[in-house]
């Protein structure tokens, strides 16, 4: 057994980081010096994964929240034996290599999730956990513990900071998820110093409040305490665990050990050969031993590891042959060929029997065409069910059957999508979660985090604006659809009836590479008729709804519930003899992928009389009108008020449509208002 100064296993983790930190001259390598023994004992005796294949399904899940110690799951990457050499390491925060500044997923073998956002990697965590709770719950069966693995994380004092961790360690607690165990690094150092002038919760206090085994004051130095804590935690059944090891940030540094200085620069070339000297590592910058490197690598257990699990799958097979054929679909990612074919009925059938109603209620109904044919679906809300309408016929809450479908995820926005990135990122499921369009505020580093993971989440979005009413501005967005276009990677539906919802809720489904944001109303909206060609159109993002003309001289684009303003304006001005189209554009993202020479059958460049209607934000629109186009949009907060008298007092009628449409056709026109 080495002592804590002498265990060249760990510290091949510390000089590896401090030396890729220094040839860098930027990065955080205090942390990984602090929990480089922590993770020589977790790696090392009880990780299970497979460095051949970092995408075996059974595997452990290791998700490094404080992503700034980076450097920590680099070392450990390269030393157990995944795609990542010694050169990685040297390129460590260089353009294009497989090391950047913090983990990001798709750089980096072995890389779980992108972390670096405080708290979010724990989030995630507590998806992956959900995950393998409720695949296992509906997959394994007695002998035969075909999802079986454990989500092991690291996080630090400002992971704890951070209010997401207070929404999703809460849940987490109430789930049980007792395959999840969390290491909290207490070194008691944050960028600005000692914290104890600024954080003194009692965190053990506070996790057993939650409902969470907590495992106190080991020493995150000494090999024996760390595997007796782990062993005791692996060891519960109905509660995750956090593991609370008091560490010296910068360990084995002698000058800045303990200080802020370690945490987020360079220790210098003089105190790393001070370094050098106090553990005694005698080797030269980026060298490791060869009994050092093979005491780590961890590609022979893995692969024998992997192994049996497949063996276990093809038993199992044998016994339960259409579980298994589900689960490696599942475990695939795979979209049911019968989706295809009952989305293309379903979206017909809505076309040839036309309804009003809210977008939201054509959400709901759409959900109990998918759900019965898409099994990986599980959806949540946050705390709005019932206003969501995301609770469809078949959905089983998972915190009254394990293996249900559906997650009440109580009033936790930003927790609940960050727990659903990580639902995404186990795989096996379809995640969509919901609440208010304005209270995606809440959730908006999430949302984003799932656009840079490129993750195939469903974002429901309802209450859409001002048309909400009387719950007022508080309640009412106006610039949230603008930001959530303007976010690279987030493709954004919304449709204006309920034959647009389900082909939303298609793309959505059929989109594996992009999360999908669905905005949707309160209010019920009119269906408009369509021809069989108008309906194959909605899938690109914008089509002709209406037109009397080859050569159009106006152009109305609108969205969701303002397209029946356009509608109604188009019928007058179709009676006044004027040439117009209406543009219904439900995805400006996916009509901007289109084809230019259909973009340009939509909005013809020579066409410069253009209006713009969305009760949203004005100025984006801008782009779709030029500088001689118009926009019917907001450019305030809103107010509270019965949906239609906000309308009103906005500007969102007809009759103004129509002022606006003439003012760009024929100035002096005066309108009838016997007609409208």
């Amino acid at each position: 057994m080495y002592t804590q100064i002498q265990n060249p296993l760990a510290n091949a983790i510390r000089f590896l980081s401090i030396d890729a930190v220094q040839k860098a001259n930027s990065g955080h390598p205090g942390a990984p010096m602090g929990m480089a023994d922590i993770a020589e004992v977790l790696w090392r005796d009880y990780l299970q994964h497979n460095p051949a294949d970092p995408t075996w399904p059974n595997r452990d899940r290791f998700v490094l929240s404080n992503g700034h110690a980076s450097m920590l799951l680099y070392s450990l990457l390269y030393l157990t034996g995944y795609d990542v050499s010694i050169e990685d390491l040297k390129q460590f925060r260089q353009l294009h290599s497989k090391t950047p500044g913090h983990p990001e997923l798709g750089y980096t073998p072995g890389v779980e999730t992108t972390t670096g956002p405080l708290g979010q990697g724990i989030a995630n965590a507590v998806g992956m956990a959900i995950a393998e709770k409720t695949l296992s719950a509906t997959f394994n069966r007695s002998g035969f513990p075909v999802v079986d693995h454990f989500t092991y994380v690291f996080l630090g004092d400002g992971c704890l900071m951070e209010g997401i961790s207070h929404e999703v360690c809460s849940l987490a607690g109430t789930l049980k998820l007792n395959k999840l165990i969390a290491f909290y690094d207490d070194n008691q150092i944050s960028i600005d110093g000692d914290t104890k002038g600024w954080f003194t919760d009692n965190t053990a206090e506070r996790f057993e409040a939650y409902g969470w085994h907590v495992i106190r004051r080991i020493d995150g130095h000494s090999r024996p305490a760390i595997k007796a804590a782990i062993e005791q935690a692996r060891q519960q059944t109905d509660k995750p665990t956090l593991i609370i090891c008091r560490t010296t940030i910068g360990y084995g540094s002698p000058n800045k050990a303990g200080t802020a200085n370690s945490h987020g620069a360079p220790l210098g070339s003089e105190e790393i050969a001070l370094t050098r000297q106090q553990l005694g590592w005698e080797y030269p910058p980026f060298e490791i031993p060869g009994e050092i490197y093979q005491s780590w690598n961890a590609i022979e257990r893995g692969s024998e590891q992997q192994l049996q699990w497949e063996q276990a799958i093809r038993e199992y097979a044998k016994q339960y042959p259409e579980l298994a054929e589900q689960l490696i679909k599942r475990l695939s990612n795979q979209t049911p060929h019968a989706f295809t074919s009952v989305m293309a009925d379903y979206i017909q059938k809505l076309n040839d029997n036309p309804e009003t109603i809210a977008t939201r209620k054509a959400s709901q109904n759409t959900l109990n065409v998918i759900g019965p044919v898409l099994p990986a679906l599980i959806g949540g809300s946050a705390d709005l069910a019932p206003s969501n309408l995301t609770y469809w016929s078949g959905s089983v809450p998972i915190n009254e059957q394990p293996a249900g479908n559906y997650i009440h995820y109580g009033v936790r926005e930003f927790g609940m999508t960050a727990i659903a990135n990580g639902i995404a990122l186990h795989g096996g499921f379809r995640p969509y979660t919901a609440t208010f369009l304005m209270f995606c505020e809440y959730a908006q580093n999430a949302v984003r985090m799932a656009a840079l993971m490129k993750l195939p989440q469903v974002l429901v979005y309802t209450h859409d604006s001002i048309g909400l009413g009387e719950d007022g501005p508080t309640h009412q967005p106006v610039e949230q659809l603008a930001s959530l276009r303007a976010t690279p990677n987030l493709s954004v539906w919304r449709p204006c009836c309920q034959v647009e919802t389900a082909v939303a809720w298609q793309q959505a489904i059929t989109n594996q590479q992009t999360p999908t944001a669905l905005i949707l109303s309160r209010q019920n909206l009119q269906q408009h008729s369509r021809t069989p060609q108008q309906l194959a159109l909605i899938q690109r993002g914008g089509y002709i709804l209406r037109s009397n003309c080859q050569t159009p001289e106006l152009l109305l684009i609108a969205t969701g519930s303002e397209v029946t303003l356009a509608v109604e304006a188009w019928q007058y001005l179709t009676e006044q003899g004027f040439n117009v189209n209406v543009i219904s554009m439900p995805s400006t993202d996916t009509f901007d992928k289109q084809p230019m020479d259909y973009q340009q059958h939509v909005l013809p460049n020579h066409v410069r009389n253009r209006i713009a209607i969305e009760a949203s934000i004005s100025e984006y629109w801008r782009k779709y009108v030029g500088l001689d186009g118009l926009v019917m949009g907001m450019n305030s907060f809103g107010e509270s008020a019965p949906a239609e008298q906000l309308f009103d007092y906005f500007g969102f009628t007809v009759e103004k449509l129509i002022q606006q449409s003439l003012s760009l056709l024929q100035p002096k026109a005066v309108i009838n208002r016997d007609i409208i």
